[in-house]
């Protein structure tokens, strides 16, 4: 196996996307297009009784209005959300008059040009029926759904709490977030005979392909998707897009390339989203401080037609020891979009819970926030009672503690002062557990030296390209200047969707197995110790390929589905033999003035274990980037909602803020080095989502050790600590 931590490498991919030669799906130019505009609904319920489309025909270069009156006929496919299709939601656009929500498509306008088009999408009148929508978890009229299928218990947990030393009991929420990729959505439809080629930014295209086919009725291989560079995805780019099979099919009936590009203001709604929740948990201890009973019961906002849920609690009961557990997600139907995936989708939310009740639980029976989670730690699933692959999380500790300083803390309420500035200290968790998925590649070397990687995977950004450059490279000892990685393609091979923090695992643990057979043909079983040239010089050949597959033996029989694009089959973290987890711990520093309330976060140290790290240069950067989003998850992110119609009223990057470059200040990110022989081939973690995870909780115990105000609701705003 390579070393733990691999050498910091530039990214292969970064001096043609900083020139702007990486094309990305929007700069794809097709012959002749058509330029199509969406129309979405202005009420947040109701019956659409008229449509009038004379003003928007009688618009210059109009080729076509599309409403739930002319549907084009597009098929449904399987709603991603119950792990058996690609579908963004289980219902299709225009398949009726009915409203269920405020921003849902209603209809689509062609034209010659995009000027024409959004003109014309503008002009586009609809007459309805209304009711008021139910938009909020406490709205009149929304419906609660327990999940029995989320439902844990191991031990007694009336009769733990009853028994215990010390106790907490308290409520969190988190409030609703929007994708803000840089890249926009957008979809290229371009016909050639039966064959369709579209370009659409997306994090799974053979899973893409897949739901295109069935909404047109026609088979996978007449279809392409390409995708070579994802603007930024986060999960929002991971499900089938509503609109892009409407784009297809009027691009088939018109003859002629269809491009789409959403608003900002328009992708709000379109797209999926994170929901808001509302947790309840309770954490016992014993006399000894060790806890005994975890409670965590969640609520998160849906649909009315779907039971999409994230459930954190999967990954909450796990993180430390407990005799008596119990959990269980509810899903509250509402009048708004069908969430989905957004970076950490369970952990991000209910680690802030978690991570905020232990922060309670320290100060309630007087125990250093660090040292009662290093006590707590446990070396097996605490529901399952199988061991962890490997658990480094006191380690993360003991090095992020260090570096911050940890031992200058001071406990009390305001103790750390400096100035005007209310100085905090906060602690919390992070996690994600290491999963897979089926994966396959093709790997082939030839005689000038060059080696060439082919997988229907993707890069984010996260720098895929370069792992798996790095990863041929630790095998065949090719430089990595010298190897060609092809990704985005739906012809290549099927790689995974890019989500779950899967894809380095599941990719390097397939190209391994290739480029092990491939040493084999060449007589060598030393990794990275081949000479390719001379190799293939001594069998005669001037090229030689090898295919592979790999399927994580938790898969069962779900893997050949997965490798067809038909539906997501990732698994990892709890199973049945083992638990997988990924690890950190992260320390935050607050200042607040005591006169403005302004909240500042001047340092982040955080430490994570996660197997073995390819490339640790894009490594340290994903862990970076997770943090720094953590810093906007805890102060600055919501999507505030209309309770009387369930709009946006900060559908726009001016209002929607995120964390800017004086928002971020010292942050710093140590690797701690760990081997994991046990969780896959390739003995890696995923690394892509951790760095998000506790962040928000992290901020929230400091703001309390700086003002002893506990908020218990993201994102933390001045008027919640005014009371200081």
């Amino acid at each position: 196996m390579a070393k733990e931590i691999g050498t910091a490498r530039n990214r292969i991919d970064g001096r043609s996307k900083v020139t702007g030669t990486a094309r990305y799906c929007a700069d794809f130019a097709v012959p002749n297009p058509l330029y199509a505009q969406l129309v979405v609904s202005t009420v947040g319920k109701g019956h659409i009784t008229a449509v009038d489309d004379k003003a928007a025909r009688s618009v210059p270069g109009v080729r076509a209005i599309y409403t739930h009156l002319n549907s084009l006929g597009v098929r449904p496919a399987g709603f991603f959300g119950s792990g058996q299709g690609q579908a963004q939601q289980s219902w299709r656009p225009l398949s009726g008059p009915d409203v269920k929500f405020y921003g849902e498509i209603i209809g689509m306008v062609v034209a010659e040009t995009l000027i024409g088009a959004r003109e014309a999408a503008a002009a586009l009148s609809f007459d309805y029926v209304t009711e008021p929508p139910a938009v909020t978890l406490d709205s009149p009229g929304v419906t609660v759904e327990p999940l029995q299928r989320t439902e844990l218990s191991v031990g007694n947990v009336e009769a733990g709490l009853a028994s215990a030393a010390a106790r907490v009991e308290h409520t969190y929420e988190t409030s609703a977030n929007t994708h803000n990729a840089m890249e926009l959505f957008a979809t290229t439809a371009h016909w050639q005979g039966d064959d369709l080629t579209v370009y659409v930014p997306t994090q799974w295209v053979k899973g893409f392909q897949s739901g295109l086919a069935k909404n047109l009725a026609i088979e996978p291989d007449r279809v392409r998707v390409l995708c070579p560079y994802v603007g930024g995805g986060f999960g929002g780019k991971g499900s089938l897009f509503t609109w892009t099979g409407l784009v297809a099919a009027a691009a088939r009936e018109l003859n002629r390339p269809v491009k789409l590009y959403v608003t900002r203001e328009q992708g709000f709604t379109v797209a999926s989203f994170r929901a808001e929740t509302r947790q309840e948990v309770k954490i016992a201890v014993g006399a000894d401080n060790l806890i005994t009973t975890f409670v965590h019961m969640g609520h998160e906002l849906t649909s009315r037609p779907d039971s999409y849920v994230v459930n954190g609690t999967e990954n909450s009961t796990r993180m430390y020891r407990a005799e008596n557990i119990k959990a269980a997600a509810s899903v509250v139907h509402a009048d708004r979009q069908t969430p989905g995936f957004m970076r950490a989708p369970p952990e991000t939310p209910y680690f802030f819970a978690l991570e905020s009740a232990m922060d309670e639980l320290a100060r309630e029976i007087g125990v250093d926030p660090v040292e009662l989670r290093i006590q707590n730690d446990t070396d097996k699933d605490p529901v399952r009672g199988v061991p962890f692959t490997s658990r480094s999380l006191v380690e993360c500790y003991r090095k992020a503690a260090e570096r911050f300083g940890w031992s200058r803390y001071t406990p009390g309420i305001g103790s750390m002062r400096d100035g005007d500035d209310l100085v905090g200290w906060g602690v919390a968790t992070s996690t994600y557990p290491t999963q897979m998925a089926p994966c396959s590649v093709r790997v082939s070397v030839d005689s000038a030296g060059e080696a060439r990687v082919q997988t229907a995977s993707h890069d984010l950004g996260t720098g895929a390209y370069t792992v798996m450059a790095l990863a041929v490279h630790d095998k065949l000892g090719i430089p990595v200047d010298k190897v060609r990685v092809e990704l985005g393609d739906s012809r290549l091979p099927t790689g995974t969707i890019a989500g779950g923090s899967i894809t380095t695992a599941s990719n390097v643990s397939t190209i391994d197995i290739a480029c092990d057979r491939i040493l084999r043909r060449l007589g060598n079983s030393d990794a990275g110790q081949v000479d390719i040239v001379a190799a293939l010089q001594r069998i005669g050949q001037s090229r030689i390929e090898e295919y592979a597959e790999w399927i994580p033996p938790a898969v069962g029989e779900g893997g050949a589905a997965s490798l067809r694009g038909d539906a997501v089959k990732i698994v990892g973290g709890a199973e049945k033999q083992y638990a997988a987890f990924a690890f950190g711990a992260q320390f935050v520093e607050v200042r607040i003035n005591r006169f403005t309330h302004e909240i500042r976060v001047p340092r982040i140290v955080g430490a994570f274990a996660a197997g073995r790290i390819v490339n640790e240069k894009t490594a340290r950067s994903q862990y970076l980037g997770g943090m720094i989003w953590g810093i906007g998850h805890a102060l600055l992110e919501v999507s505030e909602v209309d309770p009387r119609t369930g709009a946006y009223m900060n559908d726009n990057i001016a209002e929607y803020l995120v964390p800017v470059n004086a928002d971020v200040q010292q942050i710093e990110a140590i690797l701690v080095p760990e081997v994991d022989d046990k969780v896959n081939p390739a003995g890696v973690k995923g690394i892509g989502e951790i760095g998000i995870v506790g962040t928000a909780a992290a901020v929230a115990n400091a703001v309390h050790h700086a003002t002893g105000v506990r908020v218990r609701k993201t994102p933390i705003r001045i008027e919640n600590i005014l009371t200081s």
